[in-house]
């Protein structure tokens, strides 16, 4: 299963991002969307689940969207959270991947068998920050992440 994984979009769906979705058999948003119509074109490509970020906590079109996912993905147990600071309330032995966001610093790192993945930023340039997102294959207990550069 090919899963993307994008966050703190803050209103803006690069075309290099729907291009390196295309295929996804799932997207998931790790919060800070800005706009419902990120959401809607994500869609067009994939089944979308996706997190409220800081950003989108008074936003009308996000009331209904919760501040943490658990889901399961081809046998695997995901946490998906905005913030890393809320990760340690929510996490338990049955997750194998945790995604954040709200860093906007790209990050995979593996901790004993469970895998942390921040996709960083595919909105605005933050600083000098990458502008990033993250593909993963899931195959019951096998995940490959990558990160996905979408300005040179």
């Amino acid at each position: 299963m090919k899963i993307g994984v994008i966050s703190d979009t803050h209103g803006l769906l690069r075309p290099e991002a729907l291009a390196a979705l295309q295929g996804c058999d799932r997207i998931l948003h790790a919060g800070d969307i800005g706009s419902a119509q990120i959401l809607d074109q994500l869609a067009a490509i994939a089944p979308v689940d996706a997190v409220r970020g800081n950003n989108d906590l008074d936003a009308p079109w996000a009331r209904e969207l919760p501040d943490s996912l658990r889901l399961e993905l081809n046998g695997c147990t995901v946490l998906l959270v905005h913030d890393f600071a809320d990760v340690a309330a929510r996490l338990d032995d049955g997750i194998q991947l945790v995604i954040t966001g709200h860093s906007h610093k790209p990050c995979i790192e593996w901790r004993g068998e469970r895998l942390f993945l921040n996709p960083g930023s595919a909105g605005r340039r933050r600083f000098k920050l990458p502008v990033t997102l993250a593909l993963l294959e899931v195959d019951g207990q096998t995940i490959e992440p990558r990160l996905v550069s979408l300005l040179d």
